[in-house]
């Protein structure tokens, strides 16, 4: 027997959430074929089988979070399928154990055998390895048959002494099919995954698409609920941000007069924040607290905050300062495909140099936009609105957008910060 441990998923994450298995106990795989999909770092990431072998027990189920470097899945050799120690031979051996415990009427059974789906273990005495569901007992070998038959084990009439569910209570409860198992839906999801499971011939663009979640719909239901996901990696976001930086924001109103009718704002926000980086390097950077040090980095990629109901996503729009606005309008599309799809790829959720959040889409004028370490500064835009103006001659009602810089005070003044935000201003009130 071997157990895979869930291996570091990205720099240093410390969990990860199972979204879907491709594989279930008994089943025969190969190296490197589709094993389990994981979420992490707001990305899934398939994991592949690590070696050959016949899947012997599964640790965890779609929802649950897995530690990185505890137990994945356990597999054994396909010299221990040759030989016939398979996980099917080990619940028909725990079915022989509860037929003997039906037969014997003591409290105490002597020479009896405990079986435990992936190992076999002989002593003189019964190993107590029950579990409590409703009330009834029951192996974690008849519960691993459960789980393959479909069958809900709170359905099950017990046969055995002491309210003991037999395998036999689960075949013939899978045959009558009066307690088949409905899969509930998690409140973090809207739609459950596929309940059947995918072939292991399955190639990994078709598993990928399977693995893709649900967008979560937001209900109140009162009770506690582990944060998990996109909301996960999020809490940890801001956390290290509140720990990390010194934040100080300064606000001030882009005048849009002159654009023309259907001018791209997003296009805009974008173009100006290359022109303020290269106006003041500074806030296009990186900085190492522990270390003292910054980076001022030559390239621009933002990091596009994109709000869904699963959570905050900041995936990167890389090279913004060589891009055209048709260029920007195009790869900002196909941005928010992938994020809705939620096919975006890992390496494409990090290492942007400066970040953006338009939150005016939906309400609100001025923030304190949270910025993601090691960036430095982040530029969030308000709604637009109508001010009044003076004029050489009179007054004027001119569209504004409301603009909120937040910077790290430790690596930027509040010179640069004002000089940054200052030629922003200037990009955005030419007619193009």
């Amino acid at each position: 027997m071997s157990i895979f441990k869930l291996p570091d998923l990205g720099e240093g994450l410390p969990d990860a959430e199972i979204v879907e298995w491709h594989v279930k106990e008994g089943d025969t795989v190969k190296t490197d074929e589709p094993m389990v999909s994981m979420e992490t770092a707001k990305a899934v990431v398939d994991v592949p089988c690590p070696q050959d072998g016949v899947v012997v027990k599964l640790y965890g189920e779609p929802g649950d979070v897995i530690d990185t470097g505890s137990p994945l899945i356990e597999f054994a050799s396909s010299d221990a399928q040759a030989s016939g120690d398979t996980p099917q031979k080990l619940r028909e051996e725990a079915e022989e154990v509860l037929k003997d415990l039906q037969d014997e009427k003591s409290e105490k059974k002597e020479e009896a055998i405990g079986t435990v789906v992936g190992q076999m273990e002989s002593s003189d005495k019964v190993v107590a390895d029950y579990q409590e569901v409703d009330g009834k007992k029951v192996v974690p070998a008849v519960r691993a048959l459960a789980r393959k038959l479909g069958v809900d084990l709170s359905l099950v009439t017990p046969t055995g002494p002491d309210g003991v569910i037999r395998p036999s209570d689960v075949k013939k409860a899978a045959a009558d099919g009066n307690a088949v198992s409905k899969p509930k839906p998690k409140p973090e999801q809207q739609a459950t995954l596929p309940l059947e499971e995918p072939k292991q011939t399955a190639p990994k663009a078709a598993a990928k698409k399977a693995a893709k979640p649900a967008a979560t719909k937001t209900t109140a239901t009162g009770d506690w609920e582990q944060v998990k996901g996109t909301r996960r990696a999020m809490a940890r976001t801001m956390a290290a941000s509140h720990e990390q930086v010194v934040p100080t924001t300064l606000m001030d109103d882009a005048d849009i007069h002159a654009w023309q009718p259907g001018e791209d704002i997003t296009a805009r926000l974008i173009r100006a924040l290359v022109i303020g980086s290269a106006t003041e390097p500074s806030l296009n950077a990186w900085f190492d607290g522990n270390k003292l040090a910054r980076r001022l980095i030559p390239h621009v990629d933002i990091g596009i905050a994109v709000d869904t109901p699963d959570g905050l996503f900041v995936p990167t729009l890389r090279n913004c300062d060589s891009l055209n606005r048709e260029q920007v309008r195009a790869r900002m599309n196909e941005i928010k495909d992938q994020v809705k799809s939620r096919s975006i790829p890992a390496e494409d959720m990090k290492d942007y140099t400066i970040m953006l959040s338009n939150f005016g889409v939906f309400a609100g004028r001025y923030a304190t936009p949270v910025i993601t370490p090691p960036c430095v500064a982040i530029i969030a835009a308000g709604k637009l609105c109508h001010e009044v103006v003076p004029v050489m001659g009179g007054m004027e009602v001119h569209r504004m957008i409301p603009l909120s810089l937040t910077f790290d005070h430790r690596a930027v003044t509040g010179g640069e910060a004002a000089r940054f935000l200052a030629a922003m201003l200037k990009d955005l009130s030419l007619p193009r």
